[in-house]
């Protein structure tokens, strides 16, 4: 997600050819903005998905990256497709908000831990579940922006 502010069209970070003078500060509250938004939603939907699921299996964290995925899909699709916003709205929701609320690093370290703890089916299932589902959530928050 930390591309350079000058990166190729199509990359998460917008590109600008112009940049005032204040923009940096305006940049980073966009991104402070969707990354307190990002973190309290993974917050919440962790721990009711525990609530609701129990503690078995970290449901929490595969729907969080599988949602995560389809909305940066849907959006990135959407805004280099579909619809001309400020770039800065690239950095809310793509930089900020996608990455305050999704987890890899949970999914690395619960996956890890089933590794450590010899439960490779619960391990493979996170592994394969949360690897595949974000891509198709990918994909299908792509096809949804395209088709409206």
């Amino acid at each position: 997600m930390e591309f350079a502010i000058t990166a190729l069209p199509g990359l998460i970070t917008p590109t600008r050819t112009f940049v005032p003078e204040d923009s940096i500060v305006l940049d980073f509250l966009a991104i402070s903005l969707g990354a307190v938004l990002g973190a309290n939603l993974r917050f919440w939907m962790s721990r009711s998905m525990l609530r609701w699921l129990g503690p078995v299996f970290p449901y929490g964290t595969l729907a969080i990256n599988v949602f995560g995925s389809f909305i940066l899909g849907f959006f990135l699709a959407w805004t280099t497709e579909r619809a001309i916003v400020d770039p800065r709205w690239r950095l809310l929701i793509a930089v900020g908000f996608c990455g305050g609320y999704t987890t890899f690093s949970s999914y690395a370290y619960e996956t890890v831990a089933f590794f450590e703890q010899g439960q490779w089916t619960l391990m493979a299932v996170n592994f394969l579940a949360n690897n595949l589902l974000a891509c198709v959530a990918v994909l299908a928050g792509m096809a949804l922006a395209r088709v409206l």
